[in-house]
């Protein structure tokens, strides 16, 4: 695994001896299950970027379109106008390298268009047949996440035989994809996709075999915060689930996430830098 990503104008420390690198998550929805509604508002949504980037965001992700269980999609033209006066905002005020969440290439050209560094598709290139060539045509990075099913069905009785080796058969094949279409090595991120089309037992399960996906030889983000497994283990609503998200970020760091992806970034950085010197990870 290479020591740095590159992400179009910007590098990120990770793997190597890198320390864990913070990704703050920014919904600019109506429906999202943790914040949303809070930050459609383009002047909102770009006060709270800043804060999680003085809170030593690493990258902050940018989503217009919630995948929360049961939820339905929307059009291109409507994820756009919510994603774009946020992104042309933040791009002339902080340094900070931006992602997209989405999984449409037409969303993926204009904020490619416009600065942002990488696209974080949960279909993992299979959503879109041009995504992939539109990525690699901006030099820009990718975040490939398992999912099974879509967001509307996946948490309908989730099966697997064996939910790892599922797992990394599916990422090994969008990887291919990827590098067929031109992405750089360097610059290929894998999710296993806690909380999609998996169930309690499956989500835990994966962040105790997290260490397998370094088979990959790439990145490994998690993205666990607030999720409905914590809340089904404490017995927590969303907006009161920090120490449950602690954990399970802890716990990722330990078992080889190189980035996680937080909505509680300060407290995060704090989990992520003890588990850092505790294990040696990048330096003090």
């Amino acid at each position: 695994m290479p020591e740095q990503l590159r992400l179009k104008d910007h590098t990120l420390p990770i793997g190597g001896g890198g320390r864990t690198c913070i990704m703050g998550v920014l919904n600019v929805t109506p429906d999202s299950f943790s914040d949303g509604g809070e930050y459609l508002d383009p002047v909102r949504a770009v006060c709270r970027a800043e804060r999680m980037a003085a809170e030593g965001a690493d990258i902050i992700d940018i989503g217009g379109e919630s995948s929360r269980p049961g939820s339905k999609g929307v059009s291109a033209e409507e994820e756009l106008e919510r994603v774009m006066p946020v992104i042309r905002r933040l791009k002339d005020v902080m340094d900070v390298p931006l992602s997209v969440d989405t999984c449409k290439s037409a969303v993926a050209f204009q904020a490619l268009s416009e600065g942002v560094s990488f696209i974080n598709d949960i279909t993992a290139l299979r959503g879109d047949a041009k995504m992939a060539r539109v990525i690699a045509g901006f030099d820009a990075g990718v975040i490939l996440m398992h999912m099974k099913g879509r967001p509307r069905t996946m948490q309908d009785a989730p099966y697997y035989d064996d939910i790892m080796e599922e797992i990394l058969s599916y990422l090994g094949g969008s990887i291919t994809m990827a590098a067929d279409a031109g992405i750089g090595p360097e610059r290929i991120i894998v999710d296993p996709g806690i909380g999609f089309g998996k169930s309690l037992e499956h989500n835990l399960a994966v962040l105790r075999r997290l260490q397998e996906m370094e088979r990959l030889d790439k990145p490994i983000l998690v993205g666990a915060s607030k999720k409905s497994f914590i809340g089904a283990l404490t017995g927590r609503d969303v907006g009161d689930r920090i120490f449950g998200t602690a954990a399970a970020v802890g716990a990722a760091i330990l078992n080889g996430a190189d980035i996680v992806r937080v909505h509680d970034v300060g407290a995060m950085k704090d989990v992520a830098r003890v588990i850092d010197a505790l294990t040696g990870k990048g330096s003090l």
